[in-house]
């Protein structure tokens, strides 16, 4: 992918992170894509660490198994509506559910 769509993804996985910590009991998950690109920052422990440290609190990842049958579109819209309540404006070509996925992700979780 170019380098301008991976910046793209990060900084919306870092928004999510932010958001994440922010509201730490709301119910938001990141799209496929942006889920990707929260994996860049997480495999550079030290900076996440220091990422999270600067958030206030940790931001754990639970991976699920990629089950395309139990997408739920209002996750994506409630995460949107919250990431804009944390005073950020979103990328929507990067909030879609992955039929219209932007990149293809290469992830598989067995």
């Amino acid at each position: 992918m170019d380098e301008s769509t991976a910046e793209r993804i990060v900084a919306e996985a870092i928004k999510f992170v932010h958001t994440a910590a922010r509201f730490s009991t709301a119910s938001i998950a990141p799209s496929k894509v942006v889920d990707e690109g929260w994996h860049a920052p997480i495999l550079h422990t030290e900076l996440y660490a220091k990422l999270c440290e600067g958030l206030g609190c940790f931001v754990h990842h639970y991976p699920e198994r990629p089950d395309p049958g139990r997408f739920d579109q209002h996750a994506l819209t409630r995460t949107v509506a919250t990431i804009e309540q944390a005073g950020y404006e979103t990328d929507p070509e990067l909030w879609t559910g992955p039929a219209k996925s932007l990149v293809s992700v290469a992830a598989r979780c067995k």
